[in-house]
């Protein structure tokens, strides 16, 4: 008999992080991601360690899988030459989120691919490698940096799964970098066309883009294919619909992987009706 997938939601860190784990546990889900600060801001957080501990051994006790989401202004791709007071910003607060995420025993950190603008495309990928290489300086923990796709809305950088494969081989610690797919994102940017898109199994097994899969941002998405969008909507209630996430739930490193949803919660103010719904997908 094949394991249960572990499915959750997005929880709030209002009660601490073992308050998340706490919400994560007592609605049934088997992952949760949380913010492991203000999502808002690069600043540095001082954190409660025994909080971060308490929350660590509810997840080893219980089996439960944890991810934190970076907060949205970490750019992978500024350019510390343009901007070097940012830049050090943006790489001491993924610093500080990977100690937490470490503290907490999480699997990693997801941070966006990155959005640059100005000129050579080339430079944004060289900034992103710099940025991550600077982040992973010296680090030893088992939390990895997980790099999350784009869905084209905030430029052309992200879209593919050519280019996550090969940021990762160009840093200097590839073993300690991971993926975070997000379905809506791949449907946006057209890097899988839904349900029976075989080239987008094929190429990332080519690619050994399974073999990088930490997590996964289990979306629907409000747009059709295409669409450069990045709108999430509930599991089988958008363009993707039903028959695409049981397609997708079928590929094995899918399977395994934690399922994070970040759309809106059910009528009951919960993630449990759309838990309920994808645990009887990937069974069928």
């Amino acid at each position: 008999m094949t394991a249960k997938v572990k499915v959750g939601g997005h929880f709030s860190i209002r009660g601490g992080y073992s308050g998340a784990a706490k919400a994560a546990l007592q609605l049934g889900a088997g992952a949760f991601q949380y913010f492991p600060k203000n999502p808002r801001s690069l600043t540095v957080k001082p954190f409660d360690v025994r909080d971060a501990e308490q929350c660590r051994t509810l997840c080893q006790e219980h089996d439960l899988v944890s991810i934190a989401h970076t907060p949205y202004p970490s750019n992978l791709a500024i350019s510390k030459d343009a901007d070097e007071d940012t830049y050090n910003r943006v790489v001491t607060s993924l610093r500080n989120d990977l100690e937490i995420a470490e503290a907490c025993g999480s699997i990693g950190i997801v941070v966006h691919f990155g959005t640059f603008k100005s000129g050579n495309p080339l430079q944004g990928y060289q900034n992103i490698i710099q940025c991550i290489n600077d982040v992973l300086s010296g680090w030893q923990g088992s939390a990895k940096l997980l790099i999350e796709n784009q869905a084209g809305d905030h430029g052309d950088m992200g879209m593919t799964i050519e280019e996550l494969v090969q940021i990762r081989k160009l840093c200097r610690d590839s073993e300690r970098i991971g993926f975070c797919l997000d379905t809506c994102h791949a449907f946006g940017a057209g890097m899988w066309l839904g349900e029976g898109d075989e080239s987008f199994t094929a190429k990332a097994k080519e690619l050994q883009f399974w073999d990088g899969l930490s997590a996964v941002h289990l979306n629907d998405s409000r747009y059709p294919v295409l669409s450069r969008k990045d709108r999430h909507a509930r599991v089988g209630q958008g363009h993707i619909g039903e028959a695409g996430f049981r397609w997708l739930l079928q590929i094995d490193a899918i399977r395994k992987s934690p399922l994070i949803f970040e759309s809106e919660t059910g009528e009951d103010g919960t993630y449990r009706e759309d838990m309920e719904r994808v645990r009887r997908w990937a069974e069928a």
